[in-house]
């Protein structure tokens, strides 16, 4: 494990081959020789100092007294990673772009190939002769409107910088005509984002008009709460506390417990560890898969749990494993007793007769494994969202010993006719559930109903992979592959309440989310297959209590936002952007093996001289915590 700060803010060298001079010196990676387990982002600051320079140097070089030259710019490359020798040099001193609107037939206007399907028609942006790159979230752009400037990965990372304030605006003004209309297949005009976004969200299209006064509202709330903030600068460190291998290996999932015992799902069985104030550590009881625990002839397939869920007072365990390899669904439930290390039946989905699957399971609130008596818990497939209780329809325990394979009741629910698309959903404090969709579409259902959503918003086009909810239901934050999107539910009804999105539509006065995303460098050293997964907010059961952190993986990286920064519209990450605002200001923790799953323990095991729960970060083989604590 380890880290160093990103190369983003590297002066630039003007050197166009191996044999140039160049004219900037590196800057060093290690500072002091200090080796640091985190990682974060700064503005790259020096592009101009460097242009100055060049000048100075009386270099070839686009006078600003000559007359505008169309689509041009002066293109730079990204090289050395995150090395002591990484650096910018220039790859074309000027150069020139376009955008060009191919077809996956071949109908382009040269015999390059693109990254376009057969029959798709798409935007692709060129720039000289260096870049060629569908028009796409996976460019990673990012803007910099006081140097005139945007990075994006297109196998490297580029930086363009362009001669005028028109020239960069008329770039990127562009680019997200051509995104709008590569990701939603229409053409970018105020009729069709009134038609993708409707009249409600319209604000999500064009934040200009958005009214972000909830946004301020929370900033506000926070800052008058008595409760002690977490440093956001250089002033927090993230230590690690434990590091050990896991019983078997193959970690598949992680289930952190609120109190005595966490548990490691490896592939030949379950590992209880302990909770600390520093993290989870320690072996303890091994339920093995293979040791008569799963009784044959109930007709469920039977792989490696991919699903872990709590119940009981965190006494026992549902285990849900996929019928087919490579996808979720799942046909029943295996029910672990995890004071005997025993499975103790198979449950089967079933509804009016007919066995159906489910794709997840989740608790009926945010704090309900830590109820002894529960007995329910929600259930979620492609158009179906429910809720299944193991007791029998009159409300008495099922006689195990009798039942092949228990039946588990549908009590709630309601299956959908049309294509919902239903991926992931999770449950705030109260109940309430957020349920994310492959159309990118977030839908808040009330603790009382799950037939009609209260809220639904349109999403920006991406997938949602993972959803959660803070324990208050006033924040939601989306997973996709290439961002991650926070949402304020906050409203104020005609009364004058204020509500969130569970209990009441919310109309017109919608905030604009908020997008939280890699930088090009990072997301191009996260590798092009590393998609992020599973974020997070850390856990929080009680009322009057605040989340501190947002958690995410991509790849080797676990990637942490403070809260509360990403809350503060005036944060430094989103001065001079353009569209929806982006937090860019995160801290990384780096391991050598692709990780499983990232998690804040519950709440209570802040200690006073940290101001949030360890962090547990989960690869095949081992398993980490990591502590967030104050420089002295």
């Amino acid at each position: 494990m380890g880290g160093a700060h990103s190369r983003e803010d590297l002066d630039i060298s003007d050197s166009e081959s191996e044999g140039e001079e160049n004219y900037q010196d590196v800057v060093e990676d290690e500072e002091n020789g200090e080796r640091s387990s985190e990682r974060r982002t700064k503005t790259p600051s020096s592009i101009d100092e460097v242009d100055e320079k060049l000048r100075a140097l009386k270099l070839k070089y686009p006078s600003q007294n000559h007359p505008t030259i169309p689509n041009a710019a002066k293109l730079y490359l990204h090289i050395g990673g995150n090395t002591s020798k990484a650096k910018w040099v220039v790859s074309e001193k000027l150069t020139f772009y376009s955008f060009l609107k191919i077809c996956g037939n071949g109908g382009s206007d040269d015999d390059e190939e693109d990254d376009v399907e057969e029959g798709e028609s798409c935007w692709v942006l060129k720039v000289g002769s260096k870049v060629r790159a569908k028009v796409g979230l996976e460019m990673q752009l990012k803007t910099f409107g006081d140097q005139r400037r945007v990075d994006f990965v297109s196998q490297g990372v580029w930086a363009m910088k362009f001669i005028s304030d028109d020239d960069y605006k008329s770039f990127v003004g562009k680019f997200q005509d051509c995104l709008f209309e590569n990701t939603h297949g229409f053409e970018s005009t105020d009729a069709n984002k009134l038609k993708v976004y409707g009249k409600d969200f319209i604000g999500w299209a064009k934040p200009e008009v958005a009214d972000d006064s909830m946004w301020e509202d929370a900033e506000d709330g926070f800052l008058k709460s008595p409760d002690p903030v977490t440093p956001a600068r250089a002033s927090q460190d993230l230590r690690e506390e434990f590091e050990e291998a896991a019983d078997g290996g193959g970690i598949q999932s992680l289930a952190l417990g609120a109190l005595d015992n966490s548990f490691l799902v490896n592939n030949s069985g379950i590992q209880v560890v302990k909770n600390f104030s520093h993290g989870i550590q320690g072996k303890g009881v091994f339920v093995n898969f293979d040791n008569g625990n799963c009784r044959g002839g109930s007709g469920l397939e039977y792989s490696t749990p991919k699903k872990a869920l709590l119940m009981r007072a965190e006494t026992n365990m549902l285990l849900m494993s996929p019928m087919t390899e490579g996808k979720p669904h799942a046909r029943g439930l295996h029910h672990l007793d995890i004071e005997t290390g025993k499975i103790v039946t198979e449950w089967r989905f079933e509804k009016d007769g007919t066995d159906i699957s489910m794709r997840d399971i989740t608790n009926d609130n945010k704090g309900a494994q830590m109820d002894p008596s529960g007995s329910t818990f929600l259930g979620l497939d492609d158009n179906r969202l429910c809720r299944w209780d193991m007791r029998d329809r009159n409300g008495m325990v099922q006689n195990l010993t009798d039942a092949r394979t228990p039946v588990l009741n549908w009590t709630q629910g309601h299956q959908f006719s049309r294509g919902t698309n239903f991926q992931c959903f999770a449950t705030a404090g109260d109940g309430s559930i957020v349920v994310g969709s492959f159309d990118g579409k977030i839908r808040l259902y009330s603790n009382n109903t799950m037939r009609q959503a209260k809220t639904a918003f349109p999403g920006l086009g991406s997938p949602i992979t993972h959803v959660d909810v803070t324990f208050d239901g006033k924040w939601i934050l989306g997973t996709t592959d290439t961002y991650l999107i926070l949402i304020n539910t906050l409203f104020v009804d005609k009364d004058g309440k204020t509500k969130t999105g569970f209990a009441g539509r919310m109309g017109n006065r919608i905030s604009a989310p908020r997008l939280l995303k890699l930088t090009p460098l990072d997301s191009h050293l996260a590798g092009v297959n590393n998609k992020f997964r599973g974020a997070q907010f850390s856990w929080v059961t009680e009322n009057g209590k605040q989340e501190r952190h947002l958690v995410a993986t991509v790849g080797k990286f676990s990637v942490i936002w403070n809260f509360q920064q990403v809350k503060n519209g005036s944060h430094e990450c989103y001065h001079n952007q353009v569209g929806l605002k982006s937090c860019y200001c995160y801290k990384i923790v780096l391991k050598d093996d692709s990780i499983v799953d990232s998690r804040f323990m519950h709440d209570k095991f802040a200690v006073s001289e940290s101001p949030e729960a360890p962090l547990v970060v989960a690869t095949h083989m081992k398993v980490s915590s990591f502590s967030i604590s104050s420089k002295r």
